[in-house]
């Protein structure tokens, strides 16, 4: 008998996972405890073992599909047994819906894939009369596609009920491309949920994309025929007999990146986050240079004593976990209608990686020395940048800090990284005059003035939550921590 493979829990926070690159394609052996595919979270990547030994049947999720975890997404076994997708009828069933298609003309049996995923369960079933016209060729959504385009394009179409619509968008299906059973011919939810059971199976990509108005062929090159994103593109290209310069035009190159895992969720947040929160940025200078000498002093000490790899980054994560217990209006996060002020600083840093910006959590920073926050940042950092991080250590921050110093920016204004209440930006430093008796009276003598260099810090908080007055004082506090560094590292 085969046996399923799962795809596997990665942390408490994680509901689904993406096939990143299947390494064993159906027919190929696989050995247990060997690898399987490469699967992705919305924050670092994983590889998946066969937990069976024998040959593999089949792969129940394409490349770039996202899965819920505990769901099966390959079968393992011996060549012949059967190996059916999740939710796909029994062979009898199968056998009928075949006999079905071949008595009545035009009717198209479904590919047995894996059911598309419907809110609140997979929906009432319908008889066969309360299945739109529409659907008879190429079933439900796909075979009104093309008729449902030139409907917009000419700003009519049918009247469908509000339950229909929003359906119809649970689903993604294209109303407009529908007949209605309803009174007058009107769209109801029936009719969508039945285009939606008799459609051939599309990727998600490829369903968004098709609902958008893309041309959609009757049949697709994925796993169980489903209609992917490259089906999609081969049908849309130019046809024979085009302007030359039109067809020149549409088949210019064009790098087309799907906005999945990580950068979908970076693009969430951050649309989630101006749009919840009442955003206000300030900006100030520390004066660096104690900062610079003390960091000099490390790279030179001792090999023995850890102390050389300490960064200017790790100095000032130091200083903003040192300052912060002072400030619990910024160590904060909101919680519904409630503000959660906490006591530890956990502290979270931002890490540009290949996929995009990931942030770790440095549990208690508060209590680490320098050497050991600079060492534990370090292994975050390193364990991010492979993609091999554990999702449990990117939840829980309470405070921000994002580094732009290094890449020339002076001064930025970060977006805040929901629920935490504040997150500082540092910037690269400049030089700044200063005078040696600040408090003097009149045009400042030239020879009183000196360069110094002064690093950048931006300062975004929630405005509901923390209040100007308290984030310009955390800002001085901590601009004087980093001018006298090495006092607050005796500390």
């Amino acid at each position: 008998m085969a046996t399923e493979i799962v795809m596997p829990r990665q942390g408490q926070s994680v509901e689904a996972c993406t096939v990143v690159r299947w390494l064993k394609q159906p027919g190929e052996r696989v050995a247990a405890g060997e690898l399987l595919c490469e699967i992705e979270t919305d924050k670092a990547s994983f590889e998946v073992e066969s937990t069976a030994a024998g040959t593999v049947l089949a792969h129940f999720a394409a490349e770039g599909e996202e899965v819920p975890v505990l769901t099966p997404i390959a079968a393992v076994g011996e060549p012949g047994e059967q190996a059916a997708a999740p939710g796909a009828p029994p062979a009898a069933d199968r056998a009928a819906a075949a006999a079905l298609s071949a008595a009545v003309p035009g009717a198209e049996a479904a590919p047995f894939a894996r059911p598309p995923a419907v809110a609140g369960g997979p929906g009432p079933a319908v008889a066969p009369s309360a299945a739109p016209a529409g659907g008879a060729a190429r079933g439900g959504e796909l075979a009104g596609i093309e008729a449902a385009a030139g409907r917009r394009a000419s700003g009519k179409g049918p009247a469908a009920s509000p339950r229909a619509r929003r359906r119809a968008g649970e689903l993604g299906v294209d109303y407009t491309a529908l007949s209605g059973s309803g009174p007058n011919g009107r769209i109801i939810e029936r009719d969508v949920v039945a285009a939606a059971q008799a459609r051939p199976a599309l990727t998600g990509a490829a369903r968004a994309a098709a609902v958008a108005g893309a041309a959609v062929p009757a049949t697709g090159s994925g796993i169980g025929g489903r209609v992917t994103l490259a089906d999609l593109a081969a049908a849309a290209a130019p046809a024979a007999g085009l302007p030359e310069a039109a067809a020149g035009a549409a088949a210019e190159p064009v790098d087309t990146v799907p906005i999945t895992g990580v950068r979908k969720l970076i693009s969430e947040r951050m649309q989630q986050s101006l749009r919840d929160t009442a955003q206000l940025s300030m900006h100030a200078t520390a004066d660096a240079e104690a900062l610079l000498a003390y960091r000099a002093r490390l790279k030179a000490s001792p090999e023995h004593l850890g102390l050389r790899r300490v960064t200017i980054n790790d100095l000032v994560l130091y200083a903003v976990a040192r300052t912060l217990p002072h400030f619990p209006e910024l160590n904060a996060v909101v919680a519904g209608d409630r503000i959660e002020r906490h006591r530890a600083v956990q502290l979270a840093f931002a890490v540009d990686t290949e996929r995009g910006l990931v942030v770790p959590v440095i549990a208690g920073a508060e209590r680490l020395s320098i050497a050991a926050l600079a060492a534990r940042a370090h292994e975050l950092a390193a364990a991010t940048q492979a993609g091999s991080i554990s999702p449990d250590l990117l939840h829980g921050g309470t405070f921000t800090v994002t580094n732009l110093g290094a890449l020339g920016v002076d001064s930025f204004t970060p977006i805040l990284n929901l629920p935490q209440a504040a997150i500082l930006g540092v910037g690269a430093l400049l030089l700044k005059p200063v005078l040696a008796d600040p408090a003097a009276i009149g045009a400042p003598d030239p020879a009183q003035v000196t360069w110094r260099r002064h690093l950048g810090l931006s300062l975004t908080i929630d405005h509901r939550v923390v209040d100007g007055g308290p984030a310009a004082r955390f800002l001085q506090a901590l601009g004087a921590a980093l001018a006298d560094i090495d006092l607050l590292a005796a500390l």
